[in-house]
């Protein structure tokens, strides 16, 4: 155990320095303990404790130690408090959430009844191993939305919701129904730039079609208009934060061109992927950055 010398040298100064001198202090033996100490008074274990946390900030944490040094300034002795408020000053606080589950408490809350297939939130039905024992119950929540369950969404990618289960206060996430056939996170604003244009080239809109065929020219850099561009930008850096990317050099990986084959006849240059006629090699990147 590497850190052992530390910690028993830590109980050294604290039984030299601290419970050595408080009234009933036995020793490490026989040899170091006073006169009838059973006589003399007692701590509970939680005195005890508040003594010891007392003592640890306002002396040892103050006094200096021969294992805190600064390489730039040999022969400087600091404090606990001191290497502290160094290291603090050059490398600023270390934010640590309070609890792990934290994030759950920032995304938007839909209250929705689970029925035996699921939840359905705009459309679109989840489902998962979580809500077996739940389905067709009535939810134990009360106020404005008596009898119904709490399902958190995150708005920047709708193909899964997270369901808390009240018996063990655990998070679980559902899927939706149809989220492995497209095998890529989507927003909402996608879902709905996706049904807008169902509505308007097939007779039946359907969403999963509809959003299969928008993240497929997505993905092969064919996103039309300023929204599309917009959609496409936020989609491709959520796809990169959840898929590392390949070797630089890795066996039979595809070479990318710098620019497309059979471009534009009229222009004779090249069209970058999204760039509509007549605009500007720059406007691409430009009017992403802008949303960024």
């Amino acid at each position: 155990m590497r850190g052992k010398a530390a910690l028993e040298r830590f109980f050294r100064t604290l039984r030299e320095q601290l419970l050595a001198a408080l009234p009933g202090y036995k020793g490490p033996d026989v040899y170091r303990r006073g006169k009838n100490p059973e006589q003399q008074a007692f701590y509970f274990l939680h005195e005890l404790e508040q003594i010891v946390l007392q003592w640890t900030a306002e002396c040892y944490h103050r006094q200096p130690h021969d294992g805190l040094c600064l390489p730039e300034v040999p022969g400087l002795q600091l404090s606990p408090l001191e290497m502290f408020a160094h290291g603090a000053a050059r490398a600023g606080f270390l934010q640590v959430p309070a609890r792990p589950d934290l994030v759950f408490d920032f995304l938007k809350v839909e209250w929705r009844t689970i029925q035996h297939y699921g939840v359905e939130i705009r459309g679109l039905r989840y489902d998962g191993p979580a809500l077996n024992g739940h389905r067709n119950e009535t939810s134990p929540y009360g106020g404005e939305h008596a009898g119904l369950w709490p399902l958190r969404v995150d708005p920047g990618d709708v193909s899964r919701v997270w369901f808390q289960d009240p018996d063990d206060s655990s998070w679980h996430a559902l899927d939706w129904e149809h989220a492995g056939a497209l095998g890529a996170p989507f927003s909402s604003e996608a879902l709905d730039y996706a049904r807008q244009l169902a509505a308007a080239t097939h007779r039946f809109p359907d969403t999963r079609r509809a959003l299969a065929e928008l993240l497929e020219q997505w993905g092969s850099g064919l996103a039309g208009g300023r929204a599309g561009r917009r959609m496409a930008l936020r989609l491709s850096e959520q796809r990169l934060r959840l898929v590392p990317p390949p070797p630089a050099e890795a066996p039979g990986a595809p070479e990318l061109s710098s620019h497309h084959e059979g471009g534009d006849g009229a222009s004779g240059g090249t069209r970058l992927p999204g760039q509509e006629h007549g605009d500007e090699p720059g406007d691409f990147y430009a009017d992403a950055m802008e949303t960024v």
